[in-house]
């Protein structure tokens, strides 16, 4: 993390004011298209994204009403000449630390230098970079403003990491793809050891629309990633999607298996799966959408209890379903907003007392800059 927003008191009147010398620069920097100050060899641009809600937990036992900055990005691009581009962007969210008092703070989502050679359709990308599968999925569903998606909610993939990719595509995004050796362990979280992770995603155009984008027309997709997280073991994560995109419709099915090890050996492994379809339709040439998406997640799928075996009991009861469904308005070409109820069910034995279901009415804003 670079600093905290809201110090403790125990701060020094120093580091209190390192955020506002940070707001001044990044000021200093957004003035600088406005005032006509180029370099000769670069083009620096900055904008950002801000997430804004309003959540209401409807059948908590201790219900909650709270109005919140989910995230807040901020992103400085530089483009220089010979095909190089690079990226910062902060990344203002709250902190869930008991002990930091639930202040929000900020981190480094990414932090990359990218190089497109002339006439090659390969990008490399090294430093604190995307990941091969979370930026193209979220590209796919649109909707990162209502959370993220299922496979970085329950911990599977993360949307950076530090590593080297290498970006291609052929045929004006009919065939797109993406391989990357990281760390595994994703960006909010240390390097870890000497183990690495791989993945690679592949992604077939089948049939056009009039969406000519990478995730565009009906498409067919697979990921795979091999890996050893910190301490050693096995984390391998397999993902088939078949997709269809057009301007006025988006649909989605994805299957995704997980093998991780319990143990820092290879000897205690859990199989997981996730079963994902989401949708988007768009109402003629309004603002208005209307979005639904259901996942159920497994986390392991053994069934058969014995004691001493890699299927404890709990293990029989950790399935859960989630369920989102809502309406979209594109208020400006800079405000989406978005209504939507977020319900997920959890499979629990007969005569537990834990809570069954947990379900929110959100309201929420994305406002792009």
């Amino acid at each position: 993390m670079l600093g905290r927003i809201a110090d403790l008191p125990s701060r020094s009147a120093a580091r209190r004011l390192r955020w506002p010398c940070r707001a001044a620069w990044l000021a200093v920097l957004a003035l600088l298209p406005a005032l006509g100050v180029r370099s000769a060899r670069a083009q620096i641009t900055v904008g950002g994204v801000i997430y804004a809600q309003w959540s209401a937990q409807l059948d908590s036992l201790s219900p909650a009403n709270n109005i919140d900055i989910t995230r807040a990005y901020v992103n400085v691009i530089g483009r220089f000449t010979g095909g190089i581009t690079t990226r910062v962007t902060g990344d203002v969210y709250h902190d869930a630390d008991a002990t930091a008092g639930g202040g929000m703070v900020e981190r480094l989502k990414f932090a990359y230098a990218a190089w497109t050679p002339a006439n090659c359709p390969l990008t490399l990308r090294f430093g604190l970079t995307l990941t091969a599968w979370e930026d193209f999925e979220d590209q796919l569903w649109d909707y990162r403003m209502q959370g993220p998606d299922e496979m970085d909610r329950d911990g599977y993939t993360a949307s950076s990491d530090f590593g080297v990719a290498v970006d291609g595509n052929l045929g004006g995004e009919r065939l797109d793809f993406s391989a990357m050796a990281f760390n595994g362990e994703g960006y909010a979280k240390s390097p870890g050891d000497q183990h690495k992770d791989f993945a690679a995603r592949v992604s077939l155009r089948l049939l056009g629309t009039d969406d000519a984008s990478r995730v565009g027309g009906l498409r067919v997709t697979g990921y795979g990633q091999l890996g050893t997280p910190t301490g050693g073991g096995i984390r391998n994560r397999f993902i088939g999607l078949v997709s269809y995109r057009s301007k006025q419709l988006s649909l989605a099915a994805e299957v995704v298996a997980t093998r991780d090890s319990l143990t820092s050996t290879a000897n205690s492994l859990k199989t997981g799966r996730v079963l994902e379809g989401f949708g988007v339709v768009h109402v003629g040439a309004t603002p208005l959408a209307f979005l639904a998406l259901l996942a159920v997640v497994d986390p392991n799928t053994c069934t058969s209890y014995a004691a001493g075996t890699d299927c404890p009991l709990a293990a029989q009861y950790d399935r859960r379903t989630h369920l989102i469904a809502g309406a979209s308005w594109q208020l400006t070409p800079n405000v989406r907003l978005l209504a939507d109820l977020d319900r997920t069910t959890y499979q629990t034995p007969a005569g537990s007392a834990a809570p069954r279901a947990m379900s929110t009415a959100l309201f929420q804003t994305q406002f792009t800059y």
